[in-house]
């Protein structure tokens, strides 16, 4: 099948000049608008830091173990004088797994809730207090309402909240 020929010249520009060039003549809009762009990358960060994160991960526990790993051990050198506590983690998070996995098990605090207490109140108690520089807790399903209890009690204790959800 063969198109029909214009008789209008098309300028065709190679890829990447394509996204160089400024404007193309005959145009009235530049070809690449950057200007928002350019106001994005300019523009300051955030000065407060996010106090709360939510890492997911599905998948077969010991894959999603070996992970999470590397995060938790990169959190267990942190050389502030405050802890890394892990709240309500799975069974498989054990004193063997942690050393196993390189953390340093001197600077970690394994918490389980008791009694009445749920791990989202105990989380919450323990970003509160500042003992800690990063709480990690497994909570799933994290409702909008506890999320925001979390960087409320994050930002009291100067602390950082990093949820795990399991799948």
């Amino acid at each position: 099948m063969q198109f029909p020929q214009t008789s209008q010249q098309y300028t065709q520009l190679p890829l990447f000049e394509a996204f160089m060039a400024p404007a193309l003549p005959g145009l009235d809009a530049p070809l690449l608008a950057v200007t928002a762009l350019e106001e994005i990358v300019e523009a300051p960060w955030n000065s407060e830091p996010e106090v709360f994160s939510e890492l997911s991960l599905r998948g077969a526990a010991g894959n999603c173990l070996s992970l999470l790993a590397p995060v938790l051990r990169d959190l267990s050198q942190d050389r502030n004088d405050r802890w890394l506590t892990l709240i309500a983690p799975p069974t498989s998070v054990t004193q063997s797994w942690l050393r196993d996995a390189g953390l340093n098990r001197e600077r970690i605090i394994l918490m389980q809730p008791r009694g009445a207490q749920s791990a989202l109140e105990l989380t919450r108690e323990a970003l509160r207090l500042g003992r800690s520089h990063t709480v990690v807790s497994w909570i799933n399903p994290l409702p909008a309402s506890a999320r925001q209890q979390l960087i409320s009690a994050a930002r009291i204790g100067d602390a950082q909240s990093l949820n795990i959800r399991l799948g």
